[in-house]
């Protein structure tokens, strides 16, 4: 669904992506992993075409991602930024309601379809019980989950998320990293997500890939790949990686 062929992107002068190539197959969930400044923001950011590549392409189904419309693109990838905070206090309903502005026509007011999607969205993300109330006035992890109902109101066949568990408390990341397994195995709903807990990543990822200083460094199935050797060349640290009992995935523990 997704070809990224050598792309490389800067900030001025200061290289953050070099050269980075891989595929992404409809249906997959993709989990990047890898250290802080290693990349995965700006790639996660350059397949929403929030940032251009200075070199390179990217396509989605055989087509360039340039040549899609702001809507089109709307209508195909929603993306749960890492950190989002609305300047004007629009209500957790408002905000999730902006995610169906890639299907209206003008100005036009929102639908009742849109409403049931936008409602359905929160029921699913359990946020709907404080849909009136400012989106300032929410927890750090309340916000994140309206955020991620936004994303899930576009309908999206694409879903890029910025580390979608940041503020979330256990329960929460359960729930919502479930919802998000649910709809890529009974939709089709492809995901790319941004990680730093991999032991998360190793439960929900069909596809591991690592970045490190901004080069593609591997990917596989996370038993193939996410192994004491790659974590530590990746991660330059001592880590122990054992498999879970009850799931035969592994996991990892720091040293």
């Amino acid at each position: 669904m997704i070809k990224i062929n050598n792309i490389t992107f800067a900030y001025e002068k200061t290289p953050v992506l070099t050269d980075v190539s891989f595929d992404i197959n409809t249906g997959d969930w993709l989990g990047i992993l890898g250290p802080n400044g290693s990349g995965k923001t700006t790639l996660l950011k350059c397949l929403s075409r929030t940032l251009f590549p200075q070199n390179g392409t990217i396509e989605i189904n055989e087509r360039d991602i340039n040549s899609f419309t702001h809507k089109e693109i709307a209508q195909i990838a929603g993306i749960v930024p890492q950190d989002s905070n609305p300047i004007f206090p629009f209500t957790a309903f408002e905000i999730v309601l902006m995610g169906r502005a890639p299907y209206k026509k003008g100005f036009g007011f929102e639908t009742a379809r849109d409403v049931e999607i936008a409602k359905s969205a929160m029921t699913a993300t359990d946020t709907w019980q404080f849909a009136g109330r400012p989106i300032q006035e929410l927890s750090g992890g309340e916000r994140q989950r309206v955020i991620i109902s936004r994303a899930l109101a576009q309908e999206p066949k694409i879903l890029l998320l910025d580390e979608p568990t940041s503020f979330l408390d256990i329960k929460h990341q359960q729930e919502i990293l479930n919802i998000i397994k649910k709809l890529n195995r009974e939709t089709g709903l492809t995901v790319v997500s941004a990680m730093h807990d991999i032991n998360l990543a190793l439960l929900y990822c069909k596809t591991i890939a690592f970045l490190k200083d901004g080069e593609f460094f591997k990917i596989g199935r996370p038993d193939e790949i996410v192994t004491y050797a790659n974590l530590k060349t990746v991660f330059n640290t001592e880590v122990y990686v054992g498999i879970n009992d009850l799931n035969g995935r592994p996991y990892y523990l720091p040293l």
